[in-house]
């Protein structure tokens, strides 16, 4: 393997599940190359940033944008700006983006202009709803990438039907790392659920964050009207945007009935136990719904199509969509499969991207 500093790699991230992919990935780096931490400040609130670095062991980020919040075109643009100038004084061998987010396609572009070599982590995956701002930041990234690290086979093959078939390489998923990692920890450090007087196994975890459901208010409406009419308590960790839409549409009232709590962010680790004993998650997240099959914890998912389609094939993951009656018909219905076969990584995802990076040198 080659020398600590023959191989430097500039890692872009900025949200949440992106700071949960990159701690994987940051540990098996250690050994092999300097790594440069670039934080775009598109998660800014400290529950969904400083407190994942905390927590997952991460080096604290060489660089932070503190781009915040804006339009698409103008955050996107923000960052590209940015993240250029880094990259012309940083020089790296490799760019290595995670995801989907805007973050992740500013960063791509960034390096592609200036012939820097671009890795997506987590590349192939498609909804195939181009009204997502996802789908397109995961279209363009993968046509412009050099290295394609696909969690699944049916990430590869959505690759293939696009043309693109070269250096991609199905490694299964950083977060499977991440997770493992996360677990024990959350187990002897987190008193989240002590702390919220709850009984695991006796309450629902919810989260909405997706810009299709937080600024479409019937959508919206319908998620909290089913979480309300559910039959125990649910835990509501509220995405800054989330919270915003519930006010700009008036649904504060929401909140306020008898089995709805409602919570700031939450570190990994909290998150983490929550959804360990949850007897259900409700959630549009699709690395939550992931973390829920491994888990093994039944989960609905509040949107009409999902990138992570075993999940839902073996059973363990029901599309809900976004009325409150499939909502509810999809939690009084659901049925613990018998079967659940590995997915996505064994926790050895990291070391595979880091050998590959290397290698392609």
């Amino acid at each position: 393997m080659a020398s600590r500093n023959s191989l430097k790699v500039v890692t872009i991230v900025g949200a949440r599940p992106q700071f949960i992919k990159a701690a994987a990935v940051s540990r098996s780096l250690k050994p092999s190359a300097k790594e440069v931490i670039l934080h775009t400040g598109q998660h800014y609130d400290e529950n969904l940033s400083k407190v994942f670095f905390d927590e997952l062991e991460i080096p604290l980020p060489d660089y932070n944008l503190g781009v915040g919040s804006a339009t698409h075109g103008a955050q996107t643009g923000q960052m590209l700006e940015k993240i250029e100038a880094v990259l012309i004084d940083e020089e790296p061998d490799w760019v290595l983006v995670y995801g989907d987010t805007n973050s992740t396609l500013a960063g791509a572009l960034a390096a592609a202009k200036l012939h820097i070599k671009v890795a997506h982590v987590e590349a192939g995956l498609r909804s195939f709803n181009r009204q997502m701002p996802e789908e397109i930041n995961r279209i363009l990234t993968d046509h412009i990438s050099d290295l394609l690290f696909c969690p699944s086979d049916v990430a590869v093959n959505n690759l293939v039907d696009e043309g693109i078939i070269k250096n991609v390489i199905i490694v299964g998923d950083v977060m499977a790392d991440s997770l493992m990692f996360a677990c024990e920890k959350a187990n002897q450090q987190s008193t989240i659920i002590e702390d919220l007087g709850l009984t695991p196994g006796d309450y629902y975890l919810g989260t909405i964050h997706r810009a299709e459901n937080t600024d479409d208010p019937f959508r919206l409406r319908n998620m909290l009207d089913a979480f309300v009419a559910l039959d125990g308590p649910i835990v509501i960790p509220l995405h800054p945007r989330t919270r915003l839409a519930i006010q700009r549409h008036q649904f504060m009232a929401f909140l306020e009935k008898p089995n709805i709590i409602a919570r700031a962010p939450l570190g990994y680790l909290d998150m983490v136990r929550l959804e360990q004993s949850a007897m259900m998650i409700l959630t549009d997240s699709g690395g939550i719904q992931k973390e829920a099959y491994w888990l093994k914890v039944p989960c609905i998912t509040l949107r009409d199509e999902t990138e992570w389609v075993e999940t839902v094939e073996l059973g363990w993951n029901v599309l809900a969509g976004a009325t409150t009656p499939s909502i509810l018909e999809a939690v009084e219905t659901f049925s613990i499969p018998k079967q659940h076969p590995d997915l996505y990584g064994n926790g050895k995802v990291g070391d595979k991207i880091v050998k590959q990076l290397v290698k392609t040198n």
